[in-house]
This record gives structure tokens, C-alpha cells and sequence, in this order.
């Protein structure tokens, strides 16, 4: 495995390699879910390069860039057993300059849920995202299925600007109890991760109600409601389709559900795809 700091040695290991390119965006602190994105990205191509790169600009003011997890020498030992083929760290000064283009994110889906409570926030992860696609010349580019909005914006915005890279959902990873993994959960104490776990048991009410033939949006989000009293605070319960656009009804095969809470001072997010 070649680690890679800058963006010229990046470009010169690029140019030796021979057949097709997966890639796995992270900002480190990895987890099994992060491995599994890995290990099927390197079932379907014939490299894999994984990014670690805690990004600033999709950080908001009084966010946790700072403390963010950075736990460099474990995660370079997950990608080497994980068989990645570069691993790319670079510096913040080597992907931004400081008067450069933006890229934005759309004016609706853009900020809606995630975009309206961290406004800003979709702008700086498109930015990057569109940097190291382009560096890392990618035929596949791998993201969780737990960021449901970043998903659909990064697939919208290959599509929009026609990048040769095909985007590739992957399954949300669970603890053995049904937490969500997230790099984020180890900010949360035990205690914590217990109520923690009324998100997921949240969506598991939705599945049971939806199970049972109920489909009204707002019956299903009110018995998700009642199941998150445990937590600190509510950011949002909603019901989209695959466009991110809000349902009345359920509709079976073109539905995400999703919840975004407060547990202590750490923000979770999970969803259920239907």
C-alpha cells in the first residue's frame, strides 16, 4: 500500500495503474462500515484508492472540526489488512487555495433536512467530493447509505456534471445492538449509546406500522416521535422519496425514511430505505 500526502505523487501511482479504479471518501476514525465499503469496492474494480481527509469547509462554526476523531496510524493499518492500493492524506493547503471556485449544492435538496439545520454544510462536502473524484480518476466511488442526503446530492451531481464515475450506494452498517456506525459515536459514553438507540428503534416502529399496511406519512412519523422522547432533541423526522422530495403516502420501493437527533452533544442521523 502506497500513502500518499500530495496531490503530483497521487497523479504520477495513478498513471501506473492498469484496469479499473474504486473509491472510498472518508474523514478517518474508520469503522466496519467504512471496511465494508472498502472491501466491496475492491470486489468490483481492480484498484482501490481510500481518501482520509477531515474537510473543513462542510464544518460549520462552532462544529467539531477540531476535535473531530483522527486516529491516522489504526486506520492506515485497516486499509493495508482491507488491501487498498493508495491510501491519499493530504493537507487542507493542498486541496484549497484561498480565493477558488465553488461548487454549490442545489437550491432545494440542497438545503432541506440536513441542509437546513447545518446551511452551508452540502456546499463544502460537494467541493470536496468533486475534487477527489477528479484526483482519483475513480470508475466507482463508494458511499454509505446512512448519509441518504449526501448520497443523493453526490449522485446528482455526477449526473449534472456528466463525471465518469459511476456513484455506488452501499447498506448502512449496525453494532450488534442496531446503533448506526459512525465515526461520530465515539464522542457518545455508554449511557449515551443506549439512547442512542432510539433512533434505530424508531425506524423499526416505522417498518412494523408500515408492515401492517399503514402508509400515512404522519401516522408513521407520529410513533416515531413518541419513540425518540428518550432523546435530547428532535432535529427532524421525515418521509422522502428517492428525489428527496416530502410524501404524503408511502410509496413502497421509493421511500427513505429518516430521523436526525440529539443524543448528549453529539448529532446522530439514520434512515430506513423502503
Amino acid at each position: 500500500m502506497k500513502i500518499i500526502r500530495d496531490i503530483k505523487s497521487l497523479q504520477d501511482a495513478k498513471r501506473e495503474l492498469r484496469g479499473s479504479i474504486g473509491f472510498v471518501p472518508t474523514m478517518g476514525a474508520l469503522h466496519a462500515g467504512h471496511l465494508s465499503l472498502m472491501t466491496k469496492a475492491k470486489s468490483q474494480n481492480d484498484h482501490l484508492i481510500v481518501s482520509i481527509f477531515v474537510n473543513p469547509t462542510q464544518f460549520l462554526e462552532g462544529e467539531d472540526l477540531e476535535s473531530y476523531p483522527r486516529k491516522e496510524e489504526a486506520d492506515s493499518k485497516i486499509c493495508q489488512l482491507a488491501g487498498v492500493d493508495i491510501l491519499f492524506m493530504p493537507t487542507s493547503e493542498s486541496m484549497y487555495e484561498r480565493d477558488e471556485l465553488r461548487i454549490g449544492a442545489p437550491a432545494i435538496k440542497g438545503y432541506i433536512l440536513d441542509g437546513e439545520k447545518r446551511p452551508g454544510h452540502f456546499d463544502g462536502m460537494l467541493q470536496v467530493v468533486m475534487k477527489l473524484l477528479n484526483l482519483s480518476g475513480a470508475n466507482r466511488a463508494y458511499f454509505g447509505k446512512k448519509d441518504a442526503q449526501q448520497l443523493a446530492l453526490v449522485t446528482q451531481m455526477a449526473r449534472n456534471y456528466f463525471l465518469p464515475c459511476e456513484i455506488i450506494p452501499c447498506e448502512i452498517v449496525r453494532d450488534e445492538r442496531g446503533l448506526a456506525l459512525s465515526s461520530r459515536n465515539a464522542y457518545l459514553t455508554e449511557e449515551q449509546k443506549s439512547r442512542a438507540l432510539f433512533l434505530s428503534k424508531s425506524l423499526k416502529r416505522a417498518t412494523k406500522k408500515v408492515m401492517a399496511g399503514e402508509v400515512e406519512c404522519d401516522v408513521i412519523i407520529s410513533e416515531m416521535r413518541a419513540v425518540l422522547e428518550g432523546v435530547e432533541r428532535v432535529d427532524y423526522i421525515a418521509i422522502v422519496n428517492r428525489n428527496f422530495e416530502r410524501l404524503e403516502r408511502v410509496e413502497l420501493g421509493n421511500t427513505i425514511i429518516l430521523v436526525a437527533a440529539w443524543v448528549g452533544d453529539t448529532r446522530l442521523i439514520d434512515n430506513l430505505w423502503i
